[in-house]
C-alpha cells in the first residue's frame, strides 16, 4: 500500500527571490532551448538553471550541467535563497488554468510517497521509459541528492474526500502563488497540521496510485535508492528520505483533471487521397468524406469528440486536401484483436493503439516510420498541415483517466504519446531532500 506522509520540504524564500512566477519552471522534458534562455536571463535564480541547467563549451566528467546545478543549489541554500520548512507539511497545490476558453482547476496535494518498483506494489505506470532520460535524471538526483521535481500521480477518491480534508484545512489561508509562462497559476498551501497528515496517510494507504506523469523521474528515484541502499550495505533504515519520492498527488474523479489529445503529423506513410485511403481501411473502418482543407479538422474533431469513441479517428490526406471521417467496424475489432493479440482488451481498444497497430502498421504497412509530430489542439494540426510538409495526419481521441487505470492494472504499458496531462506541474515549488 502506499505510504504517503509530510516532508520538510526545501523551498523558495519569498524575501530573497520577490515574485515567485520569475523562478519556476515547466519540467526539463518540455523545455525547448529558448524557453530555457528565456528562464535563465528572467531571473538569476530561476530554477531552470537545476532543473535543465545549460550545457557549456569545455565541459567535462567532473564540470558539466549537472555539477553546475549542485553548485547552485548548495549556494542558493547557504544564502537562504531557497528554506527549510521548520515542520513536515503536506503541500496543498492548485492550479488555474484555460483550454479553449475554458476555465479550469485542478486541486492536489504535494507529498513523499514511499517508493515500489513497478510490479511490486500499488503503484501502476502507464508508459514505457526510455534510457537516456533516465540516466540523465539520475546523474541530477546524484549531484544534487534531491527530487527537484516532482512525479504526478492519480488515485481513486470519487467523494473527493481526500482533496475536501485538505482544502478545508487550508481555506482562509493565502497562499504562495506563482503564474507561469503559459498563464497558468499555482497556488501552493503549505500544511503543517500533523493530525490532517495522519488522516491523509490513513484515508491514502489502501488507494492504489496511477503514475499520469514522471515515468522517468519515478524510476529513477528507485534507481537512486538503490544506489544509497548498496553504499549503506544493501539496507536503508525505513525513515531514510531516499526510500521517498516527492509527488504530487490528484484524485482521479478531480473536474479539473483535463486531458488533451495528442494529433499526429506524419511525414510517412504518405497516402495520396481519401479514395486511397478507403480501399486500404477495407472492411476495418467505415470511411466518410468529412471536409475539404486543413480547416475542416475543427469540424472533424467536433464530431470525434461528440461520438466519443476511441474507434473513430479523423485522417487528412494531402493529395487531395481531404478529410475522412473513419469508424471501427466490428471487422476491424476482429482484425485488432488478431493483430494486437500480444496486448490485452484494454490496450486493443485505446485510439492510439488502434491508430498505430491496425492502421498505420498492418493496413497502410508502415511499421517502421519516422516519428511524427504530436501536437494537441486542433488549431496546431491546421496550422501544421498549411505548412505542406506533412502528406497524412491524424486525430485521435485521448486516453481517459479510466483507460489509464484498465490499462495500468493489467501491467500493461500504453503506446508512446497516448496521454497528455495539462498543464504540467511546476518546478521551483518545493524539492524533496534525499539525504
Amino acid at each position: 500500500m502506499p505510504h504517503v506522509c509530510a516532508l520538510r520540504g526545501l523551498r523558495y524564500d519569498p524575501k530573497h527571490v520577490g515574485v515567485l512566477s520569475q523562478v519556476i519552471a515547466p519540467p526539463y522534458d518540455v523545455v525547448d532551448a529558448a524557453l530555457q534562455t528565456k528562464l535563465y536571463e528572467q531571473h538569476p535564480t530561476n530554477v531552470i538553471r537545476i532543473e535543465l541547467n545549460r550545457e557549456e563549451p569545455g565541459d567535462s566528467d567532473h564540470s558539466n550541467k549537472y555539477t553546475r546545478a549542485a553548485k547552485y543549489f548548495k549556494n542558493w541554500r547557504e544564502q537562504g535563497v531557497i528554506m527549510q520548512e521548520p515542520a513536515a507539511a503536506l503541500y496543498v497545490y492548485h492550479q488555474e488554468f484555460e483550454v479553449e476558453g475554458q476555465r479550469h482547476v485542478r486541486r492536489g496535494v504535494m507529498a513523499r510517497v514511499r517508493l515500489e518498483r513497478f510490479g511490486t506494489g500499488n503503484v501502476h505506470p502507464h508508459e514505457e521509459t526510455m534510457s537516456g532520460p533516465k540516466q540523465d535524471r539520475l546523474l541530477l538526483t546524484r549531484a544534487c541528492k534531491a527530487n527537484v521535481s516532482q512525479v504526478f500521480g492519480l488515485y481513486p477518491d470519487p467523494q473527493g474526500e481526500v482533496q475536501m480534508l485538505l482544502d478545508q484545512a487550508v481555506a482562509g489561508q493565502p497562499p504562495l502563488e506563482a503564474v507561469d509562462h503559459l498563464g497558468v497559476t499555482s497556488r501552493m498551501w503549505p500544511l503543517t497540521d500533523e493530525a490532517i497528515a495522519a488522516k491523509v496517510a490513513g484515508l491514502m494507504g489502501p488507494k492504489p496510485v496511477f503514475i499520469a506523469d514522471g515515468h522517468h523521474r519515478y524510476e529513477t528515484a528507485c534507481n537512486y535508492r538503490d544506489e544509497v541502499a548498496a553504499a549503506h550495505g544493501g539496507v536503508l533504515p525505513l525513515d531514510h528520505p531516499a526510500n521517498f519520492v516527492l509527488m504530487m498527488l490528484v484524485g482521479m474523479s478531480d473536474p479539473g483533471l483535463v486531458v488533451l489529445p495528442t494529433h499526429r503529423l506524419f511525414s510517412q506513410p504518405a497516402v495520396v487521397s481519401a479514395d486511397e485511403l478507403a480501399v486500404q481501411l477495407g472492411s476495418s473502418f467505415t470511411a466518410e468524406r468529412a471536409g475539404h482543407g486543413p480547416q475542416a479538422a475543427e469540424q472533424v474533431w467536433e464530431q470525434i469528440e461528440m461520438e466519443g469513441s476511441q474507434g473513430t479517428l479523423g485522417f487528412y490526406t494531402a493529395g487531395d486536401k481531404q478529410w475522412t471521417l473513419a469508424r471501427l467496424t466490428q471487422a476491424g475489432m476482429a482484425h485488432m484483436d488478431r493483430v494486437a493479440s500480444d496486448h490485452g482488451p484494454a490496450w486493443r481498444s485505446l485510439g492510439v493503439s488502434i491508430l498505430h497497430r491496425l492502421v498505420i502498421g498492418d493496413l497502410l504497412g508502415s511499421k517502421e516510420i519516422p516519428t511524427p509530430g504530436y501536437v494537441h489542439l486542433v488549431r496546431e494540426v491546421v496550422e501544421g498541415l498549411h505548412g505542406g510538409q506533412y502528406p497524412f495526419a491524424a486525430l485521435v481521441m485521448p486516453a481517459s483517466v479510466a483507460d489509464i487505470r484498465a490499462v495500468s492494472e493489467t501491467g500493461e504499458r500504453m503506446p508512446a504519446k497516448s496521454t497528455y496531462f495539462y498543464p504540467k506541474l511546476a518546478s521551483g515549488l518545493v524539492f524533496n531532500p534525499l539525504e
